[in-house]
């Protein structure tokens, strides 16, 4: 019977264990310009006193880069972050085990890098909720405000420059 149940609780544990390392593998396959984003995402979630848990990066929903000349891009990513056991602040972070009594955030967040580096105007777009709270009014809102700033860039070009013929 003990055998049973010890093959058991070890495959849960391995189960919960695995969750976290899949989702940092997913998050290390991101590419640079979008791992920043996320980062900047969980901080500022992790800065909420409202906020009592930790969260890991779960998986992609949608993403787009527009390049805008000179090393610019216009990046948009919508993702789903997931709860941890572990209390926000926790130093072992990375082996913090996923919880599925709670929902899961989601997010998108649009803004221009510069050689991977977040640029400060305009300011990047943040908007996350637990999934259940999600409406479509939300979702078209997120949507529009990110398109306004990809497209608004204003960006200088080469071909815009006239000079004597």
């Amino acid at each position: 019977m003990c055998t049973l149940l010890c093959v058991v609780l070890a495959a849960a544990a391995a189960a919960a264990l695995l969750g976290p390392a899949q989702a940092n593998q997913q998050y290390n396959q991101l590419d640079q310009n979008y791992r920043v984003g996320v980062d900047i995402v969980l901080q500022q979630l992790q800065s909420f006193p409202g906020v009592q848990l930790h969260f890991h990066f779960f998986r992609t929903i949608d993403k787009s880069d527009f390049e805008s000349g000179f090393g610019m891009s216009s990046i948009f990513h919508h993702f789903h972050l997931k709860p941890t056991r572990c209390a926000k602040g926790t130093s072992v972070a990375q082996s913090c085990p996923f919880r599925n009594d709670r929902p899961i955030m989601d997010c998108v967040v649009c803004y221009k890098v510069f050689q991977h580096v977040i640029e400060t105007a305009p300011k990047p777009y943040i908007h996350c909720i637990q999934r259940p709270k999600l409406t479509p009014e939300m979702r078209a809102t997120r949507l529009d405000h990110c398109r306004r700033m990809t497209y608004t860039s204003g960006a200088p070009t080469l071909l815009a420059v006239s000079g004597p013929t």
